[in-house]
């Protein structure tokens, strides 16, 4: 889960708002402990801690409820503004928008740098472009076998020739062949420190390749340290934005969040896991809505785009607009589902539901009830597929042969059906005024 600890604390903030009988100075001074309490855990600057938290305070005391806002919503609105602000306030997300558009990776050892430029090569690929990826790291041994695998894993092209010595001569042999492509990704040579040699070829390389953007990867690990690796980067290789690599398995990760923002070198992607799919443009909206428990729906929507084709969208929605929704179609969105990735990674951007506390085990075994399903549902006739109605004590009794599993097994998934045929029904029958109220309850609305 995405720094669960710091989640949990401010979405423990939320509730006590939420379960106080009104909200005064005593109650915001003890708001405002918690979160300083939470934030300094994940790793974030004390001096970046106190401008924060004086200000939501300075906020809450003073500023006046708008409109139809009670006292304590506004209160959750302005702790969520100003956490977004904190982060950077927008997306600033990658344009292509020449051919082809540069981007060189620059960072220290052991930050990722190469497995990011496949995750990003794999990134800009879904939506459509020509990508490959050039290796210049010219010192560490395998560096290009390393990229070609990875590049065939994300599907991208890799060029570079591990017998050169020297950044600069791969680039000018592999030159020719760049404008081909949408997207080029250089992967650079890192060191244990920032030293006055990797600056001068970081440099001359980007001299020469004249890189669109210059992105510095950074492992959340490091906590604090982010702070002044960003800045010495940004001052001396004029970096553009920032990639945080394994945001999902550090309690510091809080700590390189921050100190990009106010070095003004702004998040542009993050990597929350080790798959090559695991990887996904910031947005600080998102991101601060799936830490206090509101989900993150263009996330979701995102991923829901690359599991699922436009046609079959539109296909379902006519089905179950006529009143048609069969076991099929559950088949479908359970697939579709399992290409989206986990559910425990799916649950935070939820609206609504990252505020309810799924113990991880519950979790895992919903996964594996959704594989066992499957195997139900492929020892079943086309008949029973369209018509699950028709399924009786005999029926079920021959797929639990079929399938391995037993008879409880079934009427379980058959349990599941029909609730999603009323829930399907029950939301085809909402008028927009019903779907709006749903919306504020979730907190999308009014920028929560």
């Amino acid at each position: 889960m995405l720094l669960e600890n710091l989640s949990n604390s401010l979405k423990n903030t939320l509730k006590r708002i939420a379960g106080s009988l009104f909200v005064d100075e005593a109650l915001i001074n003890d708001l405002v402990r918690d979160i300083q309490r939470a934030l300094l855990r994940s790793d974030v600057n004390v001096r970046l801690v106190l401008d924060l938290t004086t200000k939501i305070k300075e906020r809450a005391l003073h500023e006046e409820a708008p409109g139809r806002l009670s006292k304590k919503e506004q209160l959750i609105s302005i702790i969520y503004e100003e956490l977004v602000g904190f982060l950077g306030e927008e997306e600033h997300a990658i344009e292509i928008t020449k051919k082809p558009t540069t981007i060189m990776l620059v960072g220290l050892f052991g930050s990722g740098k190469t497995t990011t430029a496949a995750k990003l090569g794999k990134y800009l690929a879904k939506r459509g472009h020509k990508v490959a990826l050039l290796q210049t790291d010219a010192y560490r041994p395998a560096a290009y076998e390393q990229l070609k695998q990875l590049g065939r894993a994300a599907g991208v092209d890799v060029l570079g020739n591990p017998k050169s010595k020297a950044a600069l001569n791969i680039y000018r042999e592999f030159e020719p062949e760049l404008n081909k492509y949408d997207a080029v990704i250089i992967d650079t040579a890192g060191r244990d420190a920032l030293s006055d040699e990797l600056i001068d070829e970081l440099n001359r390389l980007a001299r020469a390749a004249r890189p669109d953007e210059r992105l510095l990867v950074l492992s959340a690990d490091i906590g604090q340290a982010a702070d002044a690796q960003a800045r010495a980067f940004h001052e001396s290789c004029d970096v553009t934005g920032v990639i945080i690599t394994k945001l999902d398995g550090t309690a510091k990760g809080g700590g390189a969040l921050a100190a990009c923002a106010v070095t003004k070198a702004y998040v542009r992607f993050i990597g929350l896991g080790e798959k090559i799919d695991d990887f996904e443009g910031f947005s600080p909206e998102g991101f601060v809505g799936r830490l206090l428990g509101m989900g993150d729906i263009e996330a979701l929507l995102e991923k829901a785009k690359g599991a699922i084709a436009e046609g079959e969208v539109e296909d379902l929605t006519k089905r179950i607009s006529r009143g048609q929704f069969n076991l099929i179609d559950l088949y479908e969105q359970m697939q579709a589902m399992s290409k989206m990735g986990p559910l425990n990674k799916l649950i935070d951007m939820i609206p609504g539901f990252g505020q309810i506390k799924l113990p991880k085990d519950a979790l895992r075994v919903q996964e594996g009830k959704l594989k066992k399903w499957k195997f139900i549902m492929d020892s079943m006739t086309r008949e029973e597929l369209e018509n699950p109605e028709k399924i009786n004590t005999s029926r079920i009794e021959r797929i639990a042969k079929g399938s391995g599993a037993s008879a409880a097994d079934i009427r379980e998934l058959i349990k599941h059906y029909r609730q999603s045929k009323k829930l399907i029904k029950m939301m085809k029958g909402m008028d927009e005024g019903s779907m709006q109220r749903i919306m504020e309850r979730v907190g999308m609305k009014g920028g929560i």
